[in-house]
């Protein structure tokens, strides 16, 4: 079975943000660990490269859209390069492939009878590229969004059929598990509610963009090009790449993940497109919140936006990545906060997980000759095996459902509880007894067991962090064994040597 999964495709007009980054960094997640249930995982990302804002940025810099483009989608690989984000497809809406299979799509919505010369008249934001209610209907109305004045257009475009598919897109979006989450769902149903307009696929004045065969001067409108990219995306590897390779290679998508603020292109317009070109629909849109800094919107005027790069090479992947998943829950707005992400990362990672390996580790090494314990006979009611148990499931649980953050929540758990484990048994006491020697191997070992799959359920989470664990323990993990195999209780296996530990993350310092 394949696994689709896409984050949006980027628009090329600057460099990613901590927006983007939070995204793919979700999306990734949620590869990873379908891979570890031994999912044949499509992971898409990409850059969306058309329109007239971008003609308009390239033009500022007084240089050709394509140079421009170049430079920008380039940054966008390599930053998901390092940030270690494990895509499949990176598409590039400017390209060759994307072209013909865009293409290909038309003439398919074209033989529907959905494509009709008209007229576009209407208050326009470049920012995102999307004609907009103007209640002042005033030239100085701004863009909610993009605070920058509407522009108006009066222009002969061509226009698809929207309003065709009223009655399927109500069937659509009243399915409960198209749209998440439900607030985005319920904003959706109450738009469809006042009726769907037709709406204009192609441009006149933008040069910009791929060129509508048998129509002089008009290119797509952008987003009719950037949405099938997800599609193109599939066959784009291919030296002949073609829609039905596309469809046949793993066509539909399971999952777009997208900003709410693009909700309506890929809940509303993408699925009457699809039906229209007799393509089946992606399973489900989920629609993420923003995140803002400190309580405040980010911006450049404010001077607060967050370089994602700067935080990369200051607290590195682990850090960034476990505050943006555990801290924010998924659908809901978030806020980054400075004190807060310092307090999380020392508490959670470096020393309810970090410290708890180090010093069991410390102490199995010092007790039992740098060794895990030889357990000669262990007890019928193991309290740490049932707690693990029972995480795993909840974890799976929450995994499967999309709750990222309660997923990473229940490995915290697991960890805290670990910890109570350890001191309420205080085996650094037992040992002065030599009759306790038994006692204070099982104990140590559960510890080091919890500990153990403790890292494997951050693998899709912290991989780097995961990775870490399991050197301590003596690099154990083996990806030829299926992940949930692995889980099991009791395969640490005991004799085994134990490496030096070393912190598996430093602490941080406020600033």
């Amino acid at each position: 079975m394949t696994f689709v999964i896409t984050t949006p495709l980027y628009y090329v007009n600057d460099k990613p943000h901590l927006g983007s980054v939070y995204t793919t960094i979700i999306c990734d997640t949620i590869a990873r660990y379908k891979r570890l249930l031994d999912e044949d995982v499509i992971f898409i990302t990409g850059v969306d490269e058309h329109g007239l804002k971008i003609q308009r940025t390239a033009n500022e810099k007084g240089i050709e859209p394509k140079s421009h483009c170049d430079e920008i989608s380039e940054i966008f690989n390599n930053n998901w390069k390092n940030w270690n984000i494990s895509f499949d497809k990176f598409i590039r809406t400017s390209s060759k492939n994307h072209e013909l299979v865009v293409n290909e799509f038309y003439e398919r919505v074209k033989a529907s009878e959905d494509i009709y010369m008209g007229v576009q008249k209407g208050w326009y934001c470049v920012g995102c590229e999307e004609f907009k209610d103007n209640p002042e209907n005033s030239s100085t109305y701004k863009c909610p969004i993009h605070q920058k004045n509407l522009e108006w257009k009066n222009e002969e475009n061509l226009f698809f059929r929207l309003s065709k598919y009223q009655k399927d897109i109500e069937k659509i979006i009243n399915k409960k598990s198209f749209i998440e989450p439900i607030e985005r769902r319920n904003e959706i149903i109450n738009f469809v509610s006042r009726g769907l307009k037709d709406f204009s696929i192609s441009r006149t004045n933008v040069s910009w963009g791929i060129p509508v065969p048998d129509y002089d001067n008009h290119t797509f409108y952008v987003w009719f090009d950037a949405l099938l990219g997800y599609v193109s995306a599939i066959s784009s590897n291919e030296s002949d790449p073609s829609l039905n390779k596309s469809i046949n290679g793993g066509w539909p998508a399971n999952i777009h993940f997208i900003g709410k603020d693009i909700l309506r292109f890929h809940a509303v317009y993408w699925p009457a497109m699809l039906i229209s070109a007799g393509m089946k629909l992606p399973e489900k849109v989920y629609g993420h919140g923003f995140l803002t800094r400190e309580g405040q919107k980010m911006g450049k005027s404010l001077g607060n936006v967050l370089d994602p790069e700067l935080l990369l090479s200051k607290y590195g992947n682990d850090a960034v990545r476990w505050y943006l998943i555990k801290d924010i829950s998924l659908g809901n707005d978030g806020d980054f906060q400075n004190r807060r992400f310092v307090d999380i990362i020392n508490n959670d990672l470096a020393n309810t997980i970090g410290n708890l390996l180090n010093r069991t580790s410390s102490m199995s090494r010092k007790w039992f000759d740098n060794k895990v314990p030889n357990i000669e006979k262990r007890s019928n009611n193991n309290q740490i095996e049932s707690l693990t148990k029972i995480a795993i499931e909840k974890y799976i649980d929450k995994f499967n459902t999309y709750k990222l953050d309660l997923a990473a929540n229940e490995v915290l758990s697991l960890a805290t509880k670990t910890n109570l484990y350890l001191n309420d048994n205080q085996p650094w006491l037992l040992i002065k007894e030599k009759d306790n020697l038994n006692v204070v191997k099982e104990i140590i070992y559960n510890v080091l067991e919890s500990t153990r799959i403790i890292g494997l359920l951050l693998l899709p989470l912290v991989p780097d962090l995961s990775s870490k664990i399991d050197d301590q323990l003596g690099s154990i993990y083996k990806k030829d064994v299926p992940w949930k195999e692995q889980l099991r209780w009791g395969l640490l296996i005991s004799n085994t040597s134990l490496p030096k530990p070393t912190p598996i993350i430093n602490k941080l310092d406020y600033e």
